[in-house]
C-alpha cells in the first residue's frame, strides 16, 4: 500500500513513528509538506502536484495538520479525497474538531456531556453571558488554540470580564466554560482508532498550573478507563467523523465530561506513558479500510 502523511515536519516523533511502522509492515510511505502541494480544480479533472511532480496512486493519507495550516492543509486533504484516496480523518471532520465551538455544539446535540459553555460577541451582553454560565472560576479559551495556548483561568467575575475584553480587543474568537474543580488539574487523553480506545493516559498538571498539557510540564501515566469513558470517547470521535482522535475527558461529580477532541493527536506522550504501540494500531486501521 502507498501511504502519504501530511506533515510539515519530518522530524516530529509522531511522523517518524508512523513512517517507521508503516515501512516495517511493508508499505511505501512518503511524507508531504501540505504547503508544498498545489492543486488543479476542474470538472472531471482534479489533480495535485508536489514540488513539481504529480501525486498519483496514493492509497491512503494520514493528515497531521497543525493549527497554523488548517485552511490550506484541509484543502489539500480534500483534493486527495476527491481523487479517491482513503483517509481516516476527512477534511470536514478535521475542520469540525479544530473549531472548538462547532465541535461542542455537535457533541451536545448527540447528548454527550461537557463543561457548561457560553459564547457571545457583543460587549453589552458580557454580564448576561457570564450569568448564563454561573459563578466563577471560569475558563476562557481561544476557539482554535492548541496545547493549552490561549486558555486562561479567571478566579473572579471581574477577571473574566477583563480577559474577555482583552480577547475581544484582539478580535479573537473564544468560548467561556465552567471550571471543574474536582478534576484537580488532571484529565484523560483517550486515543481512539476506529471503533475502540487503543490507549489512555492520565495527565496531571504541574504545581500551580491548571492545564494538564504535556507541553506545559504535565506528567502522564497509563490510565484505566471505565466502560462509560470508553464509550463516550468512541461516540465523540464518531460524532465528528474522525477515525483517529485524541479525546480529552475530565472526571467530574456528574460523570465524564468531554473537554476537547483532537484530530491530530500526538503519539509520543501516550506511547511513552502506556507502552502501547499506537502507531501500529493506526497503520492496521489503514490496512483494513483503504482500497487496495
Amino acid at each position: 500500500m502507498k501511504i502519504a502523511i501530511l506533515s510539515r515536519n519530518t522530524r516530529l516523533y509522531s511522523t517518524q513513528r508512523l513512517v517507521e511502522v508503516a515501512r516495517e509492515r511493508g508499505h511505501v510511505v512518503r511524507v508531504l509538506d501540505p504547503l508544498r502541494c498545489y492543486v488543479r480544480i476542474a470538472p472531471g479533472d482534479v489533480a495535485i502536484r508536489y514540488k513539481g511532480k504529480p501525486l498519483r496512486d496514493i492509497d491512503a493519507v494520514i493528515p497531521r495538520i497543525g493549527t497554523n495550516s488548517t485552511f490550506y492543509g484541509t484543502a489539500v486533504l480534500r483534493q486527495l479525497e476527491m481523487m479517491g484516496v482513503y483517509t481516516p480523518n476527512p477534511s470536514d471532520a478535521v475542520l469540525r474538531a479544530r473549531d472548538k465551538l462547532r465541535a461542542l455544539q455537535i457533541l451536545s446535540a448527540q447528548g454527550l456531556d461537557m463543561p457548561v459553555t457560553v459564547f457571545g460577541d457583543n460587549p453589552d451582553d458580557t454580564s448576561d453571558v457570564l450569568a448564563m454560565l454561573g459563578d466563577p472560576p471560569h475558563v476562557i479559551k481561544l476557539n482554535e488554540g492548541s496545547q493549552g495556548t490561549g486558555v486562561v483561568l479567571a478566579e473572579k467575575r471581574s477577571a473574566s470580564q477583563s480577559v474577555i475584553e482583552a480577547f475581544r480587543g484582539l478580535y479573537a474568537n473564544f468560548i467561556v466554560q465552567e471550571f471543574i474543580g474536582e478534576a484537580n488539574g488532571s484529565d484523560l487523553r483517550c486515543f481512539v482508532v476506529g471503533n475502540k480506545v487503543v490507549a489512555a493516559m492520565q495527565r496531571d498538571a504541574s504545581p500551580g498550573e491548571f492545564r494538564a498539557n504535556l507541553h506545559r510540564g504535565a506528567t502522564a501515566v497509563a490510565a484505566t478507563l471505565s466502560t462509560e469513558e470508553r464509550q463516550i470517547s468512541v461516540r465523540a470521535a464518531k460524532a465528528l467523523g474522525l477515525g483517529i482522535a485524541g479525546v480529552d475527558l475530565l472526571r467530574s461529580k456528574r460523570g465524564p465530561l468531554i473537554l476537547e477532541v483532537n484530530a491530530s493527536p500526538g503519539l509520543e506522550g501516550i506511547e511513552a506513558a502506556t507502552g502501547v504501540d499506537v502507531s501500529a494500531h493506526i497503520i492496521r486501521h489503514l490496512e483494513q479500510n483503504a482500497k487496495k
